[in-house]
């Protein structure tokens, strides 16, 4: 019975020592507060986001799972990227309709290059085979 209580004695020894050296409990403190993870790598301000910077992007964890600051930022600031290129996007297809729709009424050839058919005077095609002639043959 001796041996019992000795054992016991010994341990309750044991766990508080070990409970005062982690918790500090002399004139230190044996466990450091740490700072929080930030975003230390955030997306570019000075440029549009890219692919690669999306590929690149880490988040800090939290004690239970991604800070939610870091990831409404990132989040918000890719909607406005998105938004930001739908909208031109938008607008250079609303140039484009515009752009065939006067091709169309004048019958011009939107793509075609300014040096692909010369013409020559009264609008006639020069350079070319002329009517009958098989070009090349």
């Amino acid at each position: 019975m001796r041996v019992f209580w000795f054992l016991l004695l010994t341990m309750v020894v044991v766990v508080t020592a070990v409970t005062l050296a982690v918790v500090g409990g002399g004139g230190s403190a044996v466990l450091q507060d740490v700072e929080p993870q930030r975003f230390t790598d955030p997306l570019p301000t000075t440029r549009p986001v890219g692919r690669a910077d999306v590929e690149a992007l880490r988040l800090p964890m939290a004690a239970r799972g991604y800070r939610m600051a870091d990831v409404d930022e990132a989040l918000s600031r890719l909607g406005a990227e998105l938004a930001e290129r739908d909208a031109r996007i938008a607008e250079l297809e609303s140039a484009l309709a515009g752009a065939q729709a006067s091709a169309v009424t004048t019958g011009t050839d939107l793509f075609e290059q300014p040096g692909d058919r010369p013409t020559g005077p009264g609008g006639r095609q020069t350079g070319g085979p002329a009517r009958g002639e098989e070009g090349g043959r």
